[in-house]
């Protein structure tokens, strides 16, 4: 905010930049970018470093819009993780609990990837003008968004609603591994000039999508304790290890919980064997066909299993994650 002072000139000329940069936001969020530092990752993608974070720089233009414009519902229900936690897994398994009743959402998961029907709000933010995010930012539904962008950046619109948010950490250890699968077949380019050590010293940095990590978790995980009305923090290890629980648990708590009669019958058992890892890389969709992200939708399926990361990592490289969960994580009561 302007100093008001006797010169009135230079007022006037503060004001007329705001106004200008409220007229043209796109050339406002392009001065800010300009202005970040940047890093190239070992997969070769140009990163961006805002309030702590690392983000792609391809990327940056929706989280800031994100921050600036989104205007939350209280009937919105969000979904939040890490990149790569299971995140095309609670997409699936949240449009059919919410959807459950009002129509049979098992066409919809066999024709479509989970991305298609639960988008990320960046990503439709930084693409706003088509007409597929215009019509779903626009929908009188009820609205299931995702992100990767974390807590301390969301707007303060969808802080301040009465919406519910989820969100699905993971073993930073098979987080890790599952990243680098991923990122090797989406950057098969960049084999010659990066190696598993190169790519774990960035992540144990910190440097990876909306990184580091620990921070990304933690913001989530603490506002679930200050307010466990509005957010729900699970684990990616107690949905596979206790799948029928963790899933009543999750319905209950976004407002679609299960009737006694649906609990005596099969539709919890029937809902998760529809979102499956083992049904889900199986459909025709997944198998062939390409995402808006660029890349096919196969790729979002590799393992699905708790650790993983046995397969990979060393005895050194175990032991290095885990003082990093023990310092980051564990003082503040988050256990893997």
């Amino acid at each position: 905010m302007a100093v008001e002072t006797s010169q009135s000139s230079d007022l006037t000329v503060t004001r007329n930049e705001s106004k200008e940069a409220n007229e043209n936001p796109s050339q406002e969020f392009q001065d800010l970018i300009a202005t970040l530092p940047t890093k190239l990752d070992k997969f070769g993608i140009e990163l961006c470093q805002y309030q702590g974070f690392w983000f792609a720089k391809t990327r940056i233009k929706g989280i800031l819009k994100c921050h600036k414009q989104f205007q939350a519902r209280d009937s919105d229900i969000f979904l939040a993780t890490s990149p790569k936690s299971g995140t095309t897994w609670i997409k699936a398994l949240i449009f059919v609990i919410t959807n459950r009743n009002t129509h049979n959402p098992t066409s919809t998961i066999i024709n479509n990837n989970p991305h298609a029907f639960v988008p990320f709000l960046e990503h439709l933010l930084q693409d706003e003008n088509t007409s597929n995010s215009s019509s779903f930012l626009s929908s009188s539904l009820p609205r299931i968004l995702a992100t990767h962008i974390p807590y301390v950046l969301l707007p303060e619109a969808l802080k301040q609603s009465r919406l519910k948010m989820v969100y699905l950490g993971r073993n930073p250890k098979d987080l890790f591994v599952s990243y680098w699968h991923f990122m090797s077949k989406v950057k098969p380019e960049s084999q010659g000039c990066r190696s598993l050590e190169d790519s774990f010293e960035e992540f144990c940095q910190g440097v990876s999508f909306y990184g580091p990590f620990w921070d990304q978790m933690l913001g989530y995980y603490k506002e679930s304790l200050e307010r466990p009305w509005k957010i729900l923090f699970l684990t990616f290890e107690e949905l596979k290890n206790d799948p029928v629980r963790t899933v009543k648990q999750l319905a209950e708590f976004i407002g679609y919980g299960f009737s006694q009669e649906e609990e005596n019958g099969d539709v919890v058992d029937n809902i998760l064997k529809l979102c499956s890892f083992e049904n889900l890389s199986c459909l025709e969709v997944n198998r062939t066909e390409s995402s808006p992200f660029g890349f096919e939708n196969k790729l979002f399926f590799r393992c699905g299993e708790v650790g993983d990361w046995k397969n990979l990592l060393t005895v050194d490289m175990a032991k290095r994650i885990d003082s990093i969960i023990q310092e980051k994580l564990e003082k503040h009561g988050l256990k893997f």
